[in-house]
């Protein structure tokens, strides 16, 4: 009796990333991102959070397609004129400017700024605090009491005074942002170290012969990094209101650029009897910092490593 060979069924897509005995090292990297994705998923708030910074995403990068009226193009004869009459969806500002393609527009300051922010703050705080947590002695020190220094002023008040010595602008707020922003990584980065620092593999590699910058970068970092990346993306909301706050001041971006505390600058004059012009980006920055503070909720349920599963 003659014995049919069956041919191995193709593994699918699915079946490649939810397998509980992953061939290779890639794979097995790609089953825990997809696992993480799903954990992500199940969270509706977070997701909720995802969509409102992907459209935000979205609107920047179409605002000339998007806005109905040039930003930055004056109608004395239309302004102050309320949302909906006059073509103006959202209503003018006292130059007769449309607040809609205003705000359009200023999203792409808004995520020029939080993108430099979020770039740079957590470096320089993972560099401080990694080599501050793994030397130790006065060089720790020395980091640590650079880094109190910067803690004991409130952000908001360093901030001003980095940009009233650099000058005012979108760059130099950038800078000031990110010299009072660092000093938290640093300290999640030290902690995180010195509970690494002293583990078996750490001693197994400098057995190997690994020198102590590259425990750092190699086997160190990786490891502080997801705890920097929930942090950064719980501080988004902080930072856009810090930049909103210098706009408001007139420190940040200068006029006529349609940043949205300086729009809410502009518009507390009338906010008793013209209450559109300050109130429309004022709930836009409430809309992205609730944003990223969901987004953030979410991914520390996904991403810390010391929360127990459920």
């Amino acid at each position: 009796m003659s014995t049919v060979l069956e041919t191995p069924r193709k593994q699918t897509l699915y079946e490649w990333l939810t397998t509980d005995t992953p061939t290779s090292r890639r794979q097995a990297r790609f089953c825990a991102w997809y696992r993480s994705w799903q954990a992500f998923r199940s969270n509706p708030m977070a997701m909720f959070g995802l969509t409102i910074l992907f459209v935000l995403v979205l609107v920047a990068a179409l605002a000339p397609l998007l806005a109905p009226h040039s930003p930055f193009t004056q109608d004395l004869a239309a302004r102050l004129t309320p949302p909906g009459e006059g073509g103006y969806i959202l209503g003018s500002d006292s130059l007769g400017r449309d607040i809609l393609s205003r705000l359009i527009y200023g999203s792409r300051i808004t995520l020029y700024i939080v993108s430099l922010v979020a770039l740079m703050a957590p470096i320089v705080g993972l560099f401080v605090g990694t080599a501050a947590g793994y030397l130790g002695g006065w060089v720790d020190v020395t980091l640590m009491r650079i880094t109190d220094i910067f803690l004991a002023f409130p952000k908001l008040i360093l901030a001003l005074a980095f940009v009233s010595a650099l000058g005012a602008g979108i760059e130099n707020a950038v800078l000031a942002i990110v010299l009072t922003a660092w000093p938290p990584y640093a300290r999640i980065a030290r902690a995180e170290t010195l509970t690494i620092r002293n583990a078996d593999f750490i001693h197994a590699i400098k057995l190997q012969g690994a020198g102590s910058l590259q425990i750092i970068t190699r086997h160190i970092w990786p490891l502080c990094i997801s705890s920097l990346v929930i942090r950064v993306t719980l501080d988004m909301a902080g930072i856009i209101l810090t930049a909103a706050g210098l706009g408001f001041l007139g420190l940040g971006a200068q006029p006529p650029s349609p940043e949205w505390g300086a729009m809410i600058s502009a518009g507390r004059k009338f906010i008793l009897d013209h209450w559109w012009v300050a109130t429309m980006p004022g709930l836009a920055i409430f809309i992205v910092s609730l944003a990223f503070n969901l987004l953030g909720d979410g991914l520390r349920d996904v991403l810390d490593p010391k929360k127990s599963s459920k």
